[in-house]
C-alpha cells in the first residue's frame, strides 16, 4: 500500500467510527482557539482588502465570513477566513511540523461544512482527520522544509483537503486520496513573505484553505490526483524537501495517538519563535528586572528563531510581531505581549526602544540541535547595580508540556472576541463551540456577526 493510500484509508476510517473522546475534546479546543484568532483578525489588514477584492462574490452561498456579517461560496469563504485567522498571530501551532494547522484546516472545514449543512460532530471529526494527516506530513519533512517554505501554506493544503474530503465524501478513501494528491500540486508559501512588512504571509493560510476546498470538492466530483504525489521522484518531498524525510512519522501511531492533543495554543500575540524568550523575560521581570534597571540582556536561542525574528529595528506592527528584541523588551515592561503591544504608542515607547539597543541575540548550539521538537531560550540579564539574573525556558507556555487549560482558552477567547462581538454574543458563541457535537453548524448563526 502506498503512503498516500495508507493516509487516505485513515481519513476514511476516522469518519466512519465513533470519535476518540480525548481527540474530540481537543478538536473543540482547536475550534475555540481558531475563532479567538479569527474575530480580531477581521479588524486588521488584510481583511478589508480581501473583502474589497472579492466584493462581487459576497452575499452568495451558505459559507459564512464570521465577524464580517456576510457569506460567500465555500472556496472564497475559506480563502478569506483562512487568511484573516492567521493575520493576528494568535493561531495554534503543531511544534514538530513548524505549522499552524487551524487556519487552513478549520477555515476549509467550516466553509464546506456550512455549505453542506453538516452537524457539529461530523465537522469536528473532519477537523481531527485534517489535523492528523497534515501534522504528520509536516513533522516528516522538518526541519529541512522550513529553510525556504512556510509550512502553513504548503502542508496546510493537506489539512484543508483532508477535512473537506472527509465532509464531501465521508468514509471514501479513494476520494480522500485524490483530494490530498491534487492539493499537493498547489502547495506553496515562501518564507520571504514574513521577512518584511507585507500581507502575504497571512494569505498563505487562506490559499491552503481554498486549495483544500477545491481539491476536496473536486475529488468528490471525480477529479483524480497522482497517487505517488508525496514520495514520487518528482513529487512533493523531492521538490520541497530533498532527501531529509522520515515518512515513518506519518504512519507511526496513526489512529491511535492523536496529534491534535499535542497542539501549542499561543499565549502571546506574535511569532511563536519568540515565546520561550518572552516567558523567560516575564519570570525575570517578576524577580526585579525592569525597563529602568536593566543594563544588558542576552537572549540565547535556536538559529531559526534568530533567522526569522532577529529584527532589531522593526517599524510596523507586522515587523514588531516578528522582532524578538521588541517583544522581549515589551514583556519586560508589561509582563505580557497581547494585542496592545502592537499599537502605535506601545511600538514607539522610548523606554522599550532604548532597552532593545541593550539586547543581543546568541545562537545556542544545544538549542539549535533540538529544533523543531523543542523551542527553548535562555535569557541573561545584567542589572545596573551589577547583579546578574538568568532564566532558562525549556518550553513555551501553551506547549504540550505547559498547556493552556480550557479556562485559559475561554479567557483568551473572551479577551480577543468580546471587543468584536460584545460580551453577550461572545459568551454565547463560546458555549456553543464547547457543545458543537450536539449542534449543527447552522445553529451558530455565524454570518450574523
Amino acid at each position: 500500500m502506498s503512503l498516500m493510500s495508507e493516509i487516505s484509508e485513515y481519513g476514511a476510517w476516522q469518519m466512519k467510527g465513533q470519535a476518540d473522546a480525548q481527540a474530540l475534546h481537543h478538536a473543540k479546543r482547536a475550534v475555540l482557539d481558531w475563532f479567538s484568532a479569527l474575530y480580531p483578525g477581521t479588524r486588521i489588514d488584510p481583511c478589508a482588502q480581501l473583502l474589497k477584492a472579492h466584493h462581487a462574490e459576497l452575499g452568495f452561498g451558505r459559507s459564512s465570513l464570521p465577524g464580517c456579517g456576510t457569506v460567500a461560496f465555500a472556496p472564497t469563504a475559506a480563502w478569506i477566513t483562512g487568511s484573516v485567522s492567521h493575520a493576528i498571530e494568535f493561531d495554534d501551532i503543531f511544534r514538530d511540523a513548524v505549522y499552524h494547522p487551524g487556519c487552513p484546516t478549520i477555515a476549509a472545514a467550516l466553509a464546506v461544512g456550512e455549505d453542506l449543512q453538516v452537524d457539529g460532530l461530523t465537522f469536528l471529526k473532519s477537523i481531527i482527520a485534517g489535523y492528523e494527516i497534515s501534522t504528520r506530513i509536516g513533522a516528516a519533512i522538518q526541519p529541512a522544509h522550513y529553510r525556504f517554505f512556510h509550512t502553513t501554506g504548503t502542508v496546510g493544503c493537506f489539512g484543508a483537503a483532508g477535512a473537506v474530503a472527509a465532509l464531501a465524501a465521508p468514509g471514501n478513501a479513494i476520494v480522500m486520496g485524490h483530494a490530498l494528491s491534487t492539493s499537493a500540486s498547489f502547495a506553496s508559501g515562501l518564507q520571504q513573505a514574513f521577512r518584511s512588512d507585507a500581507m502575504t504571509k497571512a494569505l498563505h493560510a487562506g490559499n491552503a484553505a481554498s486549495v483544500g476546498v477545491r481539491s476536496g470538492l473536486g475529488a468528490a466530483s471525480g477529479i483524480t490526483g497522482a497517487n505517488a504525489m508525496l514520495e514520487g521522484e518528482v513529487g512533493f518531498a523531492a521538490a520541497l524537501v530533498g532527501d531529509a524525510v522520515d515518512w515513518n512519522l506519518v504512519t507511526q501511531g496513526l489512529g491511535v495517538h492523536y496529534n491534535i492533543t499535542d497542539m501549542t495554543q499561543k499565549n502571546h500575540g506574535c511569532c511563536g519563535h519568540t515565546f520561550a524568550a518572552i516567558d523567560a523575560a516575564v519570570v525575570l521581570r517578576e524577580q526585579g528586572a525592569t525597563l529602568d534597571n536593566i543594563a544588558a540582556i542576552e537572549v540565547q536561542t535556536y538559529q531559526t528563531a534568530i533567522n526569522v525574528t532577529g529584527n532589531h529595528e522593526p517599524k510596523t506592527a507586522f515587523e514588531c510581531k516578528f522582532s524578538l528584541p521588541y517583544v522581549v523588551c515589551h514583556a519586560f515592561g508589561h509582563g505580557a505581549v497581547r494585542l496592545a503591544a502592537f499599537d502605535e504608542q506601545a511600538m514607539n515607547d522610548t523606554k522599550t526602544r532604548a532597552l532593545m539597543k541593550k539586547l543581543t541575540l546568541t545562537q545556542a548550539s544545544d538549542l539549535t540541535a533540538t529544533f523543531p521538537k523543542q523551542r527553548a531560550a535562555r535569557v541573561l540579564v545584567t542589572l545596573k547595580d551589577g547583579r546578574e539574573l538568568s532564566h532558562f525556558a525549556p518550553h513555551r507556555k501553551g506547549d504540550p508540556e505547559a498547556p493552556l487549560s480550557d479556562q485559559d482558552l475561554n479567557d483568551k477567547f473572551l479577551e480577543l472576541v468580546s471587543p468584536v462581538l460584545g460580551d453577550v454574543r461572545a459568551k454565547a458563541v463560546m458555549h456553543q463551540i464547547w457543545s458543537l457535537d450536539q449542534l449543527t453548524l447552522t445553529d451558530l448563526k455565524l454570518a450574523q456577526a
